[in-house]
């Protein structure tokens, strides 16, 4: 019996015993052990409790500061017309610099392990990463492993079944589903623990973000070229934060719902093309789902794909090395199997 033929006589087994088909296993390009037992890869073990679900407990504190977030950045938009151009190319660099600390840093080397990268690099990430302000990277992580492992159950932080509006931010006004809490206490993290540039960033979270997220963008365009500090506070501060923060919860929410499956069909994340573009190359989700250590998080290459181009730039340079591919063979093995029929090379 081949791999393909035992995964698709799990999957009956499975739709026979609760009457769904879950993901298929991805299929490693390396077919070393300690990728097949990878705390990103889909469990098919976990079963949902029976019974009602747990009370919803909002978080009002969180409800609150996300309704000014969200109302100093509408502020912010009204201020661009008086911003200098400067400013404004300012705010943009800001927000390629703060989406990589994620993409590139959080998400395709710490969360998923898909390349290396030199201590230099970490160090530019990590600092990247508080710029972001999604939690530190070894709690952002950690919950992203879950997200992969337990997709689209309750055990799922940003559950997509739970619809838009969850998935995208409401799971961060509310407490987390007790599934969530435990499965994530049990995953392996001991790399996240080993990394000095993890915990150092862990360790001093709160005044790293004070000063790269809010700080620095506010004060170099009032320091270099004039800006008032209202306008730098507004804009390349509170709006460019805000606009990373949505960019990055389109990944959870409308990729989860809107979009083909050209790789496979039985799983919610999709390919969504505006998605990609918002999120420097993180909307090819339904591939990513189903090869999630591959660092390009694509079969495209740098192709709509700004942080896979950051990572093949940073090789280049001899700052990271040992990216993670998967075979063209394995993609359209698994195209023919398990795809939508949606699939286009190229």
């Amino acid at each position: 019996m081949t791999e393909a033929e035992a995964l698709e006589k799990k999957q009956q087994q499975h739709k026979s015993s609760n009457g769904s088909v879950p993901p298929p296993e991805p299929l490693s390009p390396l077919s070393l052990p300690s990728e097949a037992t990878r705390e990103d890869t889909f469990d098919h073990t976990y079963r949902e409790k029976e019974g009602p679900k747990p009370a919803t407990e909002i978080v009002w504190r969180n409800v609150v500061l996300m309704t000014l977030l969200h109302l100093g950045a509408l502020y912010g938009v009204c201020l661009i017309p008086s911003a200098s151009p400067l400013t404004l190319l300012w705010s943009v660099l800001c927000f390629l610099i703060s989406a990589l600390g994620v993409t590139a840093g959080a998400h395709r080397l710490w969360s998923h392990r898909s390349y290396k990268a030199s201590v230099p690099l970490k160090i530019f990430l990590g600092a990247a990463n508080s710029m972001a302000f999604q939690n530190d990277i070894f709690e952002w992580a950690r919950d992203h492993r879950v997200h992969h492992k337990y997709s689209e159950t309750d055990a799922d932080p940003h559950n997509a079944v739970r619809g838009f509006f969850f998935s995208h931010i409401g799971w961060l006004l509310v407490r987390k589903h007790p599934d969530v809490i435990d499965k994530g206490r049990k995953l392996e993290l001991s790399d996240l623990y080993a990394d000095k540039v993890v915990m150092f960033q862990r360790k001093y979270y709160k005044p790293s973000v004070l000063l790269v997220c809010f700080l620095i963008p506010m004060f170099v365009p009032w320091y270099l070229w004039g800006e008032s500090l209202w306008v730098a506070y507004y804009i390349p501060a509170l709006l460019r934060y805000t606009m990373v923060l949505n960019a990055t919860w389109l990944v959870n929410s409308a990729a989860h719902m809107w979009g083909n499956k050209p790789y496979d069909k039985n799983i919610n994340p999709r390919e969504n093309k505006f998605v990609t573009f918002s999120a420097i190359g993180e909307g090819f989700h339904n591939y990513h789902h189903t090869f999630p250590y591959d660092y390009s998080t694509s079969e495209f290459g740098c192709k709509m794909n700004l942080t896979t181009c950051f990572i093949d730039l940073m090789c280049l340079l001899g700052l990271a090395k040992d990216c993670k591919r998967v075979s063209r063979e394995l993609v359209l093995a698994r195209v023919q199997r398990t795809g939508d029929g949606s699939h286009r090379s190229g």
